[in-house]
């Protein structure tokens, strides 16, 4: 029995890390686990290919906005030439409308609905060993016969449960190192699927620094992490922080998504010291105009995160990437206008324009009808007008995203 988790990511540079935690965590089934990694870039005949040349009796794709469309069309032709073959979708882009996913998608045999770690090793335990039914399987929606199932979402584990997924380095040779040492978001911005999960939960320091230590001494060039909001807890980002300071290679460098507003003095006399380039920060500003704010239920302090950014600037070692995204709720051509100047005067290293995207099980897409968003039908859902951006505006936005 050969179990293939496949993963098809947006181009060549990218790994996908729920795919490796997915395989790490079943390790005592290495021997019938496979991963493949491909790109929406490739020829879908070479995947094809690859797919039925492993062999496998069930494949496992990880689902996103990106891919989606892509992993839908492999399937529905994998299923002709491997009809015994059963097929699994897990991710973002299936969990939140599984049984509508499975209706029209009659190829799927079921969906890994969110955290999927121990679920796979369930799915495991009962396609290898024959141990016990899908209807026992938590976190998972199945069909059974012309009948759908949904056995209910599972509890959340402990981040320290996973194994260290990058022991083979040479494996991610060119590419992208994603590191995750935190699920979930204190925040419940309405446009974000992280907001869904509440229980904030962190990976032992004393594991994330021995595995950072794996990093810097293979000199791997940037690792970037995932967290969502890295320094929601203060102690938890200083640690990491200091100690990449105190172990500093002279080469890796670290990307962390923050949230400015909540950067403390102590951080950012740590930031102070850094060498240029040891770490980078991603802010997402999203819009400083406060109707707006309030809308889509953003906690966030501007004129403090003015301050944080402006005090970061003036060490000269610290490249700052600011967000803004069109599209929101009370943001109309003219508000948007200022969002931009606003964010602009700050002057950040980079300015990233993005457009609003009405994610599956986002609180966004329940109040779409509200604020007379419409959005394109095929992911990634983007914003195409709303009560007071028309789609005119839209297209004079997009010209500016060009620019940026």
């Amino acid at each position: 029995m050969k179990i293939l988790l496949a993963a098809c990511n947006a181009k060549y540079i990218h790994s996908n890390l729920a795919v490796y935690d997915l395989k790490a965590y079943s390790s005592d089934y290495d021997k019938e686990v496979l991963l493949r990694e491909y790109t929406i870039n490739q020829p879908k005949d070479e995947i094809l290919k690859d797919i039925y040349g492993s062999g496998a009796d069930v494949v496992c794709f990880s689902c996103y906005i990106w891919n989606i469309s892509f992993v839908r069309e492999l399937i529905r032709d994998l299923a002709k030439i491997l009809p015994e073959t059963a097929f699994w979708a897990g991710g973002p882009e299936v969990s939140y409308d599984a049984e509508n996913f499975l209706t029209e998608m009659p190829e799927v045999t079921g969906v890994l609905v969110g955290e999927g770690e121990k679920t796979f090793h369930d799915l495991l335990e009962y396609y290898i060993d024959g141990k016990g039914s899908l209807g026992e399987i938590r976190g998972i929606a199945y069909r059974d016969g012309e009948e759908i199932r949904h056995n209910g979402w599972r509890e959340l584990m402990n981040l320290s449960e996973i194994p260290f997924v990058y022991q083979h380095l040479e494996e991610f040779e060119n590419r992208i190192i994603y590191y995750e040492s935190s699920r979930g978001c204190p925040f419940s911005c309405s446009y974000c699927l992280s907001s869904i999960d509440k229980k904030l939960r962190f990976r032992d320091l004393e594991l994330v620094k021995k595995e950072l230590q794996f990093f810097l001494d293979h000199k791997v060039p940037q690792v970037k992490f995932v967290d969502r909001t890295f320094n929601c807890k203060h102690e938890h980002a200083m640690a990491i922080w200091k100690y990449i300071l105190e172990h500093d290679n002279g080469v890796t460098n670290f990307h962390f998504e923050v949230s400015a507003d909540l950067l403390r003095d102590e951080e950012m006399d740590l930031m102070a010291k850094m060498r240029p380039g040891l770490i980078q920060l991603e802010i997402g500003v999203q819009s400083t105009n406060q109707e707006t704010i309030c809308a889509i239920h953003r906690h966030m302090d501007l004129d403090k995160l003015e301050r944080c950014v402006d005090r970061v600037h003036s060490f000269r070692n610290i490249h700052q990437h600011l967000d803004l995204i069109a599209g929101l709720p009370y943001e109309d051509y003219d508000t948007f206008h200022r969002s931009f100047n606003d964010v602009y005067q700050m002057k950040p290293d980079q300015l990233q324009l993005g457009f609003l995207k009405v994610l599956k099980g986002s609180l966004m897409k329940e109040e779409a009808e509200k604020y007379g968003i419409v959005h394109k039908e095929k992911e990634p859902y983007e914003v195409l007008s709303t009560k007071w951006l028309p789609y005119g505006d839209v297209l004079k936005l997009k010209a500016v995203e060009s620019m940026v």
